[in-house]
């Protein structure tokens, strides 16, 4: 019996891997510019602003919470950058900061909503948070599109545009920030209080732990990892659009759903959301090389969210079902 556990537990997180081995040798079969070497780089390069922003929700997605404001949080940071830039401030430095500053002045505002005004649940602030930080960027912008390129701030776009000997930096930075956020997570007193309030209400309630603190906290990391997404997305497409986050919250809580984080919270892991971000893009990058329509990318894409959800709500009842029969056992 044990065994059979064992096995399906390592079924259970091996197989977002194994469906996206399985995805490439699909699309390596369908298509001979998917298996080379430019365009694993795209791909990553593609996956990288989503693998910083999925990694912000994968630890308010363990609280049990959601941050829908997420994808525009991140193009206002770059909006901000771009503004500033127009206004005659060209040290890059500053402008990072004010990316950084911005975004994580978001976050904050989100936790302080949610554990201030005891809103019911968080999808009710960050829905509208959503839609102010879309206004705020296109007011900033005049809804026009801000150039970065020969404005003598390449600072800005290091992260987004260089490589080393062909290897994307941004992804350097990503597997960087996975590697601390892993760190955080499993190895400090906070990364385990951050499980307890998603997890367990009653165990964290007896273990004094300040649940309220810990939101507040986990909503300014998920601003500021989309303030780094931000920068990223500037360096990457040198251009500041206030439009440009519209599918990055979806494809955020798909990585994280896909990699096995759960909307009841209390369980996902930072590795499990990079393959979960890693197979978004390659779908997308997949159809795009079969030379599918937007539209029908949409489609997909969508399909596959369901699909994510649909997991997620089996493997929930599956684990309550299994905790049952484990109680009525002893």
């Amino acid at each position: 019996m044990k065994e059979q556990t064992t096995m399906k537990n390592l079924v259970s997180k091996m197989g977002t891997l194994l469906a996206l081995i399985i995805l490439c040798v699909i699309l390596t079969l369908a298509s001979d510019k998917f298996l080379t070497y430019s365009n694993f780089v795209n791909i990553i390069k593609q996956a990288s602003v989503n693998c910083l922003i999925a990694s912000g929700m994968l630890m308010v997605l363990i609280t049990a919470g959601i941050d829908l404001s997420v994808g525009f949080n991140c193009t206002l940071a770059a909006c901000t950058m771009g503004v500033l830039m127009q206004r005659g401030l060209t040290n890059s430095f500053l402008l990072l900061l004010s990316a950084l500053l911005v975004s994580s002045a978001i976050g904050y505002i989100n936790g302080t909503l949610l554990t201030r005004l005891e809103l019911p649940h968080p999808f009710v602030s960050t829905l509208g948070m959503k839609f102010v930080t879309w206004g705020l960027a296109l007011y900033i912008t005049e809804a026009t599109p801000i150039g970065f390129k020969n404005q003598g701030v390449d600072g800005i776009l290091f992260l987004g545009s260089r490589t080393i000997k062909g290897f994307p930096i941004s992804f350097i930075a990503v597997l960087v920030v996975f590697t601390i956020i892993h760190i955080f997570l499993t190895k400090t007193a906070l990364g385990r209080q951050i499980y307890c309030v998603g997890g367990n209400l009653e165990a964290t309630r007896l273990s004094g732990i300040d649940s309220k603190k810990v939101l507040r906290i986990v909503y300014t990391l998920s601003g500021l990892l989309c303030g780094i997404a931000g920068i990223i997305l500037a360096g990457r497409v040198s251009t500041a659009n206030g439009n440009a986050g519209m599918t990055f919250d979806t494809d955020a809580i798909a990585a994280c759903i896909i990699g096995g984080a759960s909307f009841t919270g209390g369980k996902g892991t930072i590795w499990g959301t990079l393959i979960g971000a890693l197979l978004i893009a390659v779908i997308r990058n997949g159809l795009n090389l079969l030379g599918a329509q937007t539209d029908i990318q949409y489609i997909i894409i969508g399909l596959v969210i369901i699909i994510a959800v649909l997991i997620d709500v089996t493997r929930s009842k599956a684990e309550a079902k299994a905790r049952k029969m484990a109680m009525a056992n002893r």
